[in-house]
């Protein structure tokens, strides 16, 4: 306990010291992940004063993991006016439907070829790690830099794409995971069936009501607006708990609580939620990485030797190509799609479906070790480009900011 303690200290500090200087940490190449990761692993494999058993810090992981992805999605979700995301329904619909079914089957033939994976399990991690993470990717496309430098549209793009894709990878999941298990994964197919429509049915209806009880109360007068904020996140813990409660992706249906919720209310939720990004992508992260740093598995890394690494540098380049072959169906100028095909940062929601997989009987430690491999990776190679990224697509302002 004394040790779970000092991890609390250890964050607590960290975020105090983010807050005093919080301008100058944004126009650093470094990201708060980041600094969040480096110091657990300052704490736990540097140091040795923090080694907690491996059952409780994978149940840690999961569920904060899970509640972290839930404030986000539900923080995606109300970015912009629900009409602003009709207008990048196309492009969006193209990198689900077509680039993240390529980013999963690339992710596990890497793993199959490099790992030299079992092919299930190979299909397990590429699941896993393909969608693309709505915290990292908030670091890039919220705040004033975001604002400044890239255009609206390109950041509806990252953000709906980044919202939608961390829900729909579940079916991927449940599928790879029930052929790791069982050998098969016929039997999980009515599971994925009901997760992704049962999710679609409890957000719709979660938004919905609570858009439709936030006017009433308005037009009682019985809510200000300071605290659209603290309920814009017990929604979505809301949405998470009756979804998982009913079975459902849990994931999936906070982000289209978000969007019910958002089309319900419209602009009255504008002025909360950038206060709600801005603190999501400065605090609520740090626990998070700083837990991923002190359980990084450095004596599983150095065991796999330099196929582990081949693989974490080929998914971070693995995206950028897929995108731009899809180019002429996005819609999107070339310095919009490079950007776009090159932050696809992997983080929360990766963490969050390798711990599920070890929760639900995933044994084998290879999962983990690629797994948080490609995380630390992304995080540390995103984290340290997204400044100079956005100073890269404004120093020449391209032809189309579409």
């Amino acid at each position: 306990m004394n040790r779970l303690h000092l991890s609390y200290a250890l964050v607590g500090v960290l975020a105090l010291l983010l807050a005093f200087w919080s301008s100058a940490v944004r126009r650093a190449p470094v990201s708060e992940p980041l600094l969040a990761l480096s110091l657990g692993v300052l704490a736990g494999p540097v140091l040795g004063l923090i080694d907690l058993p491996a059952d409780q810090m994978t149940a840690l992981m999961v569920e904060s993991s899970r509640i972290l992805l839930a404030i986000s999605l539900m923080a995606v979700a109300l970015r912009f006016p629900l009409s602003d995301y009709r207008s990048v329904i196309r492009p969006v619909g193209v990198l689900l439907a077509v680039a993240m079914v390529g980013m999963a089957v690339v992710s596990a033939g890497l793993a199959w070829l490099v790992l030299g994976l079992p092919l299930a399990l190979a299909m397990l991690l590429g699941a896993c790690v393909t969608p693309t993470d709505p915290v990292l990717a908030s670091s890039i496309v919220s705040g004033r830099p975001a604002e400044r430098e890239l255009p609206v549209r390109l950041r509806q793009v990252i953000s709906g794409e980044s919202g939608a894709n961390d829900g729909l990878a579940f079916a991927f999941v449940v599928l790879a995971l029930s052929a790791v298990t069982s050998g098969s994964s016929s039997g999980a197919l009515v599971e994925v069936i009901w997760a992704v429509a049962g999710a679609l049915l409890i957000g719709v209806a979660v938004g919905w009501s609570a858009g439709r009880a936030i006017l009433a109360a308005e037009k009682r007068e019985d809510v200000d607006r300071g605290s659209l904020l603290v309920f814009t996140i017990v929604l979505g813990v809301a949405a998470l708990g009756l979804a998982r409660l009913a079975y459902t992706d849990g994931i999936l249906a906070v982000f289209v609580a978000g969007l019910a919720y958002n089309a319900m209310v419209g602009g009255r939720s504008r002025a909360s939620q950038q206060r709600l990004d801005d603190a999501l992508t400065r605090y609520l992260v740090l626990p998070l990485f700083f837990l991923l740093g002190v359980e990084v598995p450095w004596h599983d890394w150095v065991e796999l030797g330099w196929p582990v690494v081949a693989f974490a540098v080929a998914l971070l380049l693995r995206r950028l190509p897929v995108v731009l072959a899809l180019k002429p169906a996005l819609g999107l100028s070339w310095r919009s799609t490079v950007f776009l095909g090159w932050f696809g940062p992997v983080g929360v929601s990766a963490l969050f479906y390798l711990t599920h997989s070890q929760q639900n009987g995933v044994a084998d430690p290879r999962l983990w070790a690629a797994g948080s491999l490609a995380v630390v990776a992304s995080t540390v190679v995103h984290g340290v480009t997204a400044a100079p990224g956005r100073r890269w697509y404004v120093r020449r302002p391209p032809a189309s900011t579409r």
